[in-house]
């Protein structure tokens, strides 16, 4: 689907195998293009229980202007890549365009780190609740939470209420209504 609208998703070593799966193929279906961006481009990631995803770019060559969303998977990846400086500027472009910020679980670093989630609505795993907390941001324990144009949630088990989440900010903003 070359002119579908592309959907960004950070990928690395030891990801939450369904946080990444279960919305790339849950997207691709909905008509989306998803792109898998790594710290390098053209590597095979293995996810926490072993199942390999192949990043199809580097994140540092990705520009926010080419996507309509991002979505964080969790994992122990997210603690690593949030480190970098490239994924913080592309979460606060994100932002402040109002496009989708969707983290799930452990997901929920990356938008923390990027400082975005002050006033905000989440959740994530109760793991990093103070982490969330700490952020600024309103800590809710449901399976998902959709505030303007982020969405997240606690869990794979949460994974269907999601990508529902997901779909629907999507659809907001592509027919291009307000996501207030």
């Amino acid at each position: 689907m070359p002119n579908s609208p592309a959907i960004l998703m950070f990928i690395g070593e030891e990801y939450e195998d369904l946080e990444v799966w279960y919305p790339k193929l849950r997207l691709i279906e909905a008509g989306y293009q998803v792109v898998c961006a790594g710290l390098e481009a053209n590597v095979v990631y293995k996810g926490k229980h072993g199942y390999p995803c192949r990043s199809d770019a580097a994140i540092r060559d990705q520009k926010s202007s080419d996507y309509v969303g991002v979505i964080c998977p969790g994992g122990w990846m997210p603690d690593k890549i949030r480190r970098e400086a490239k994924v913080k500027q592309l979460l606060q472009e994100f932002h402040a365009d109002s496009k989708l910020v969707a983290a799930i679980c452990h997901g929920g670093w990356m938008p923390i780190s990027a400082g975005i989630y002050r006033n905000v609505r989440t959740t994530g795993s109760l793991g990093i609740k103070d982490d969330i907390e700490n952020a600024g941001a309103l800590f809710l324990d449901q399976e998902v939470v959709v505030d303007r144009h982020f969405v997240s949630s606690r869990k794979p088990d949460d994974l269907p209420a999601f990508l529902l989440g997901c779909l629907e900010v999507l659809g907001k903003s592509t027919r291009g209504e307000l996501l207030g």
